[in-house]
């Protein structure tokens, strides 16, 4: 047990930002002895109007401007001023370095809550999973997101903001299908395509054979239109991307049009693995909080009873799962819940097995190591494939995973 200090981290209700910043550096330092590798980040404190702004441009700080995301933020207002819906605690931009957002509303608890589950849970998670590795570049989003705006600003001037915002919303009926769902090797640059035909070419005339070269490259008729002239074979044929092929095949788009579509697409890509990746992610960023703040409590003693209790109290209802008997519940899963129930099993299968767990998890079970394991999990799985790994016995039990089959025509 680790002995405990003489001085504890402000306890008062109201936050300040010395006391959030002494928070931050605490919280720190109990995540950096699991080992969380995480980008530096950054806190901002904002209104509750801020954070509905947020809400209608995908939480993003910048963001081109779109007509859509005014009628989302009217929509949000208005529900929010009725009493109908909450706002979130907080927002993180996948970005480095990563951006925590915190209502200005929240209690010092609620603030330390949400940068261990933003700034360090949510954090660790956008860096280590392998989907936001492959699909997400942290470092440039927030700058192609900059440019994508100024570039649109400009299109509006030039061609007006009725041809911009008739493109944009073209786009945005096809986003769910502008995206790669498998990993690609990078595209090849002019350069690179020019390089690789001369290649193609020079071999062609070392190796000369009309016969052949008759059979092997057929010629083609110059209103055929295909891109790449080597073989007569289309690259964009295996296109999944919708928008990034009408980008580049479209036959009556402008230039600017296929810059601003193929840009669309990029972002659209950053935010793929967000959506393959809800249960992991809240479920990843509420273990941390927890286990974080059970630690300052328990092992090292920077808080006291009367944060505990109100962190406890604010933990319990986000992982709160109504029956199937309630009325409220939704018929779905709360993320939250089952997330943090899987990943809290799987340190309980490497602490505490049971001859179950060493029957279905024989790999795990036993694991000293239980960080290790966790973070296994985390790094490399999606929603789908870690539901159909790592979702035990136990857990389906716990969460009344059953359906109860009354055929009266059996007996």
């Amino acid at each position: 047990m680790t002995a405990r200090p003489t001085v504890r981290l402000p306890d008062s209700s109201e936050w300040s930002f010395e006391a959030i910043e002494r928070y931050d550096e605490a919280i720190g330092e109990v995540a950096r002895r699991y080992g969380l590798d995480v980008y530096p980040h950054l806190v901002e404190i904002i209104s509750a109007e801020q954070m509905m702004d947020a809400y209608a441009s995908s939480g993003m700080p910048v963001y081109y401007h779109h007509w859509s995301f005014g009628k989302h933020f009217l929509a949000t207002e208005s529900r929010y001023r009725r009493g109908q819906m909450g706002l979130a605690y907080e927002i993180v931009i996948n970005s480095n370095p990563c951006i925590a957002y915190l209502m200005e509303e929240n209690t010092l608890p609620m603030q330390a809550l949400v940068i261990a589950h933003a700034a360090y849970g949510h954090n660790s998670f956008f860096k280590g999973n392998h989907l936001f590795r492959q699909f997400t570049d942290a470092d440039h989003i927030l700058e192609d997101l900059k440019t994508l705006k100024t570039r649109i600003e400009e299109c509006e001037e030039r061609y007006g903001v009725a041809e911009v915002e008739k493109l944009i919303d073209a786009c945005h009926a096809l986003k769910s299908h502008g995206v790669d769902r498998r990993p690609k090797p990078p595209r090849r640059s002019a350069e690179e395509m020019r390089q690789r035909q001369e290649a193609a070419d020079e071999f062609k005339q070392r190796n000369l054979d009309p016969l052949l070269d008759n059979v092997i490259y057929p010629p083609r008729a110059p209103e055929s239109g295909l891109s790449d002239s080597f073989n007569g074979v289309s690259d964009s044929l295996d296109e999944e991307n919708l928008l990034l092929y009408i980008a580049e095949n479209a036959p009556h788009l402008a230039g600017w049009q296929r810059d601003i579509i193929a840009r669309i697409s990029h972002v659209e890509q950053y935010f793929y693995p967000q959506k393959q990746t809800q249960l992991m992610n809240e479920g990843w960023a509420t273990f941390w909080h927890h286990t974080i703040m059970n630690d300052l409590y328990h092992e090292v003693g920077l808080i006291d009873e009367g944060m505990w209790m109100e962190f406890t109290h604010s933990h319990t209802g986000v992982i709160a799962q109504p029956n199937f008997d309630s009325p409220y519940f939704s018929g779905n899963y709360n993320p939250y819940a089952l997330g943090f129930a899987m990943y809290t099993d799987l340190k309980r299968i490497c602490q505490n097995p049971t001859d179950e767990d060493r029957e279905y998890f024989p790999d795990i079970a036993g694991n000293p190591d239980w960080v290790s394991v966790v973070k296994d999990a985390m790094e490399n799985y999606k929603d789908e494939s870690f539901v159909q790994q790592f979702l035990s016995p136990k857990v389906m039990k716990d969460f009344r995973m059953f359906v109860i089959k009354d055929d009266d025509r059996e007996d």
